[in-house]
């Protein structure tokens, strides 16, 4: 009893001490669509750029700013100059990656009396958010046959799929991996401060 009240009283000390971040859902899936019926779609993304990485959120959260240009449309061939329809687009995006601290408890802390030993269970990181920078990002080109309008959604098709790709390239990149490296060094820092004297982590996963 008295060490799942020690440990009752770290899991408290330290889910008080740190940020509790909100996750959020990422809408990362978007239709085709089809110009008057006919025509290859196609779309071309350029490399990614790494814009900027920070650390926010006292550690907790790591952000990427990447970048891309995107190149979206139909092609008809010898008949684009009637039918075809092209955006080409800078694309800049935002993205938070961290520990949900809902899903820390006083159960994830098993402190050792006797060797000053805290076990800590962790959660994996995740993508926390996504953001298209408005500011930035913007048509470098559009073009349309003389004989149609243009698609109105095909702007918005194409920031989704360079939303999708930016943050398929941020996790391949590392951003999760970064994030509960940070998530890491915070609990482990305050739990040095209260006097522990080591601190082990393990994957919350595998305590289910």
């Amino acid at each position: 009893m008295a060490e799942t009240s020690m440990s009752s009283k770290v899991g408290a000390l330290v889910i008080g001490g740190v940020l509790i971040l909100g996750a959020f859902f990422i809408g990362n899936v978007f239709s085709g669509f089809s110009l008057f019926g006919g025509g290859e779609e196609y779309t071309d993304i350029s490399q990614t750029v790494v814009e900027q990485v920070r650390n926010v959120a006292e550690l907790t959260t790591v952000e990427v700013i990447e970048s891309t240009t995107i190149e979206k449309g139909n092609d008809f061939g010898w008949l684009n100059w009637a039918r075809g329809d092209r955006i080409f687009m800078f694309v800049v995006v935002e993205i938070g990656a961290g520990i949900d601290f809902d899903d820390f408890y006083t159960g994830s802390f098993d402190v050792d009396k006797e060797t000053g030993t805290v076990t800590v269970a962790m959660p994996q990181a995740q993508i926390t958010y996504v953001a298209l920078d408005n500011e930035q990002t913007q048509v470098i080109d559009r073009s349309t046959g003389v004989l149609t309008g243009g698609d109105a959604q095909l702007e918005s098709d194409a920031r989704q799929v360079a939303e999708t790709v930016l943050v398929e390239n941020a996790i391949k990149a590392g951003i999760l991996e970064t994030a509960e490296r940070n998530a890491r060094n915070v609990i482990e820092g305050l739990l040095l401060e209260l006097g522990y004297t080591r601190v082990i982590f393990v994957d919350a996963a595998d305590q289910n």
